[in-house]
């Protein structure tokens, strides 16, 4: 077998980053702005279907009701059948709930679509996690994972402006309002991506024909290695996962973040909104550098963790810095200053996500790897509560601060249980990253 220097292997992998990263970001700013979108719809939808903001909260943490359910059964369908067709499904299927959110009549009609919309995207994140296990070996994993994370934030960063501005200048158009013009504008195009997606994306390395055969053999040999050093650990049972600690601690560990992700996801263009006299334009471009600041700082964090070969250190640093971003936003008189600390919070939060996922997969391989990943997820979607929370709290006291006070607590809860869980033994740096 052919056996490549650290410049060369670095050169491969970054090929194959470059072919594949690419179809897995867009995938991912589809799921997550059909997800976050709501949040921009409820600048005007709330008072057109006079939703309050336990409504609007309720519908948007129902969402993850959904999302939890067909995590371990997609997965599997995932390692069975293979990536493309599952995931073309699941583009399409996102694509007709969104669409039809439009045309929403009443709370009800919020909590069904936004419950089927859960069960369609609940399988994404955890099968793109476990793609990325068939190609990239360990080292290079956390800055794979980034490289499509990363369309969490530009969904804000692209879907406030773009959302902002449907609202304004097609409220009207043919008798709709702008924010259902917003939810068939930004749906629509998943179906077509679905179609790019079946024509691009290879289920296996088998299928890579833009790699050299040698190539082929070095990369499987290099992922055949890390796999024969997991056989060791012998056949993993669904029980024996739900058992192992590491995955709980895990579970929590990011269901406590994505108590804050979720929430500022949804609220965040509403939080600002009460910052001043904006209007929805400015809105929309006052909700995109708080997630083009997680952008820079998950490729950052991912790298530099890639480099060290260090995990959950970078993960605790990500919300000790989220934690007092939302801490200081929620108590600052000055709204300027509420503002700049908002985006400081929530780039944090969003910059810790990454390392999630290649902790998720890095446990077990196979079956099993599919079944931890997804399990992995399923308890982080505690995390889901984020919407809901702020919604009533701000229902009840008329403003936001006691809910950034509160995500800052479970920012601050996600550092704490980091810093004590027990994940495998701290990898060497790796050479081809440490330049």
């Amino acid at each position: 077998m052919v056996t490549l220097t650290n410049p060369e292997e670095k050169r491969l992998l970054d090929r194959l980053y470059w072919r594949l990263i690419p179809l897995l970001f867009l995938m991912m700013l589809c799921n997550y702005l059909m997800r976050v979108n709501t949040g921009f719809a409820g600048l005007r939808m709330n008072a057109d279907l006079h939703f309050s903001g336990t409504v609007f909260g309720t519908a948007n943490s129902i969402f993850f009701l959904g999302y939890v359910m067909l995590q371990i059964p997609s997965n599997l369908m995932v390692h069975r059948l293979g990536a493309r067709i599952w995931l073309c499904g699941m583009l399409v299927t996102w694509s007709i709930v969104s669409t039809a959110t439009a045309f929403i009549a009443s709370d009800w009609g919020f909590y069904t679509l936004r419950f089927i919309l859960g069960l369609a995207e609940g399988g994404f994140l955890p099968a793109a996690a476990l793609y990325v296990t068939y190609w990239f070996p360990q080292a290079y994993r956390a800055r794979a994972i980034a490289g499509y994370i990363i369309a969490t934030s530009f969904s804000t960063i692209i879907g406030g402006p773009l959302s902002g501005a449907i609202m304004t200048y097609m409220d009207g158009l043919l008798g709709l309002h702008g924010w259902q013009w917003m939810f068939i504008v930004e749906g629509a195009p998943a179906t077509l991506l679905a179609a790019v997606v079946f024509l691009l994306l290879p289920n296996q390395l088998s299928e890579a024909k833009w790699l050299a055969p040698e190539e082929r053999g070095v990369l499987g040999g290099m992922l055949k290695k890390e796999h024969a050093a997991m056989d060791a650990q012998g056949e993993v049972s669904l029980w024996r996962i739900v058992q192992d600690s590491r995955v709980w601690g895990l579970g929590l560990l990011f269901g406590s973040g994505l108590v804050g992700l979720y929430g500022l996801i949804i609220w965040l263009p509403l939080i600002i909104k009460e910052l001043g006299a904006l209007s929805d334009i400015e809105v929309g471009f006052l909700s995109a550098l708080p997630p083009a600041l997680g952008v820079m700082g998950a490729l950052l964090v991912s790298r530099h963790s890639d480099r060290v070969g260090d995990r959950k250190g970078h993960m605790a640093g990500c919300y000790i810095v989220s934690g007092i971003g939302l801490l200081a936003s929620a108590l600052s008189p000055n709204p300027v200053l509420a503002y700049i600390f908002l985006c400081i919070g929530n780039g944090a939060v969003l910059s810790a996500s990454p390392l999630f996922w290649t902790i998720a997969g890095s446990f077990f391989r196979g079956a099993a790897s599919a079944a931890a990943i997804a399990f992995v997820n399923i308890v982080a979607q505690v995390g889901g509560i984020g919407p809901l929370l702020i919604g009533a709290v701000r229902d009840a006291t008329g403003s936001f601060t006691l809910a950034l006070v509160s995500l800052a607590c479970f920012s601050f809860l996600a550092a704490i249980i980091a810093l004590a869980m027990k994940i495998e033994p701290k990898r060497e740096p790796v050479p081809a990253l440490a330049e």
